[in-house]
């Protein structure tokens, strides 16, 4: 009966457990969020801004890029 009990509490742990997925995704958002905000405040010459610099998760340092570029386009376009 013990093993019942341990092995449906290791399955409850699996299933609350993030998929790499959406890890990858969470990290893009958040980078996104801080690539647009650096690069559209550095190119409006606006302020410095702090992000939280999670550089180890490649879906962050994808989603800065990706959005380090657009927010320098959207301050272009606002000019």
């Amino acid at each position: 009966m013990k093993n019942i009990y341990i092995l449906i509490f290791c399955l409850i742990l699996a299933a609350c457990s993030e998929s790499k997925e959406e890890k990858y995704s969470a990290g893009y958002d958040s980078g996104y969020s801080d690539g647009y905000a650096v690069g559209y405040n550095t190119e409006c010459k606006i302020r410095a801004t702090l992000i939280s610099g999670d550089w180890e998760n490649q879906g962050y340092s994808d989603g800065y890029r990706d959005g380090e570029q657009a927010g320098i386009t959207a301050c272009r376009q606002r000019n």
